[in-house]
């Protein structure tokens, strides 16, 4: 490899290329002078509040994970307990066998953002090593094993009676096939998107590293859809027509105070889809992204207006719960819902 080509291959540059990976206050900046616009609008900053009057500010920041998904019902959910700090490991395992539960499992925090702290456990070490790094309450989650994970935005006007799906995310795991000939470290590193997780790679594998896997051998890499995790997100809006809007709409329905966010799911089949057989990992509010807007290639102009509509909806759906009598919170309230937030998350 070139000295060009090391440059141009650098985790900066693999970012740069692509707009998925920018900073957070870059790509959103058009977006915040908006939501300005927006709050001037609606005479109060935390207007968002009032987007989803069952999920703590709306589902924006700071809201606990167990208690959303306790408002799904439980046909739609895997099973999920949730554990209070400070534990041991010996503690959580029973806790998991008077669940009825076994390893594998999925654990998360209570509060948490953007996959952190989301692990897979298959191990009584894996136990200890996570209750070592997590400091605060966490949920333990069964392990869904359904092929398929998709990321299901829907939006629902308190006035009107149907609501719609907005956007699918299709996910693709971060995985490497080989070819007879490469090592598990150079498939890793000669993959774009591995390459920026290979940190943590380094690490999960470092026992395989060396190995050579065989021609056409795929290997998941990571198993937790998210994106920080190297997780490919794809557009799935072709799936989007009125026999999905029709499925979301019923389970929707069943959560109290519940408007709009993204369903993070788990789904045999594409029929089982359509037909709401699915198994909800997580329903976040309106501090989700519809985010099919990062699939690699999205034009970026075309994923800020994406992103402005959003906001449009959240506003709209958070001035007709004002007309039916909710009150936004505060400036002064959501200030203090944020220090109790950072408070309990600080590791």
């Amino acid at each position: 490899m070139t000295f060009w080509e090391k440059i141009y291959r650098s985790n900066f540059f693999i970012k740069l290329r692509h707009w998925e990976y920018w900073p957070f206050g870059i790509v959103q900046f058009p977006v915040i002078l908006y939501y300005i616009w927006l709050s001037l609008r609606a005479r109060s900053f935390i207007f968002f509040s009032g987007s989803n009057p069952g999920i703590t500010m709306g589902g924006m920041f700071g809201e606990s994970k167990f208690d959303v998904i306790k408002k799904i019902p439980k046909q739609y959910i895997p099973q999920t307990f949730l554990i209070v700090g400070p534990t041991n490991a010996e503690e959580v395992a029973q806790q998991i066998k008077n669940n009825g539960l076994s390893l594998p499992l999925i654990f998360k925090p209570e509060l948490g953002e953007r996959g952190f702290m989301v692990k897979r456990i298959t191990s009584h070490q894996d136990i200890e090593n996570y209750i070592q790094k997590m400091k605060f309450n966490f949920l333990i989650q069964d392990l869904v094993s359904y092929p398929l994970e998709f990321g299901v935005f829907y939006t629902r006007f308190p006035d009107q009676e149907k609501g719609r799906v907005t956007s699918v995310t299709m996910k693709e795991m971060l995985s490497v096939t080989g070819d007879g000939k490469t090592t598990l470290q150079d498939l890793i590193l000669n993959l774009d998107r591995a390459k920026l997780q290979w940190d943590k790679l380094k690490l999960t594998f470092a026992d395989r590293l060396k190995e050579v896997l065989h021609e056409g051998e795929k290997l998941e890499l990571v198993s937790i859809g998210n994106h920080c995790l190297g997780t490919k997100f794809l557009d799935g809006s072709h799936l989007i027509n009125d026999e999905l809007s029709d499925a979301f709409d019923v389970i929707s329905k069943q959560i109290e105070g519940f408007y709009f966010g993204r369903f993070d799911l788990r789904v045999a089949s594409l029929e089982d889809l359509y037909k709401g057989n699915v198994k909800i990992l997580e329903l976040n509010g309106c501090g989700a992204e519809p985010a099919h807007i990062y699939q690699p290639g999205f034009p970026l102009l075309k994923g800020m207006k994406v992103l402005m509509s959003h906001w449009k909806n959240i506003f709209l759906i958070a001035q007709k719960n004002a007309q039916r009598g909710f009150r936004f919170t505060t400036v002064g309230e959501a200030r203090q819902h944020y220090k109790k937030f950072k408070q309990r998350t600080a590791a």
